[in-house]
Parts: C-alpha cells; sequence; structure tokens
C-alpha cells in the first residue's frame, strides 16, 4: 500500500503536535509528584519505582513520537 506525500506530512504533524503534551503532562506530574495513568495517577510517595518507571514511559513516548515526526516530515524531503 502506498501512501501519498501529504498522509506523510499529516502523520508527522500530528506526532509533532503531540511532543508538547507529552511534555507538559510529564512537567507537571513531575512538579505535583503524580503522573497519571488512565483515569487515576501513581503517586511518587505511595509507589517511588512504578512512578519512575512510568515518568520513564512517558519519555520514551517522547522519543518515539519525534523520531516518528522526524521519519515522516524530514525523511520525505530527503
Amino acid at each position: 500500500m502506498t501512501t501519498s506525500l501529504s498522509e506523510e506530512h499529516l502523520v508527522g504533524l500530528v506526532a509533532l503536535g503531540v511532543i508538547p503534551w507529552i511534555g507538559w503532562t510529564l512537567r507537571r506530574g513531575l512538579r505535583e509528584s503524580r503522573l497519571p495513568i488512565g483515569r487515576t495517577y501513581v503517586m511518587r510517595g505511595e509507589r517511588p519505582s512504578v512512578f519512575a518507571a512510568l515518568a520513564m514511559l512517558y519519555v520514551a513516548a517522547a522519543l518515539l513520537m519525534a523520531w516518528i515526526s522526524y521519519d515522516q516530515l524530514l525523511e520525505s524531503l530527503i
């Protein structure tokens, strides 16, 4: 299946737009010592190892979105 250039740009722009949201959620969670997961929160004081693992997952998600946006936006120009 082939995709057009505009579809690749749309996916890249959506991935690029998700990065600030992930960063905002992570920054707010670190400041308030609670990270959202589903409809609940993981508190740093109650479960520090789970909190750290969830924070790493947020960072990994941001890095993955950055890689997807790079791949879709910049690689299509080369």
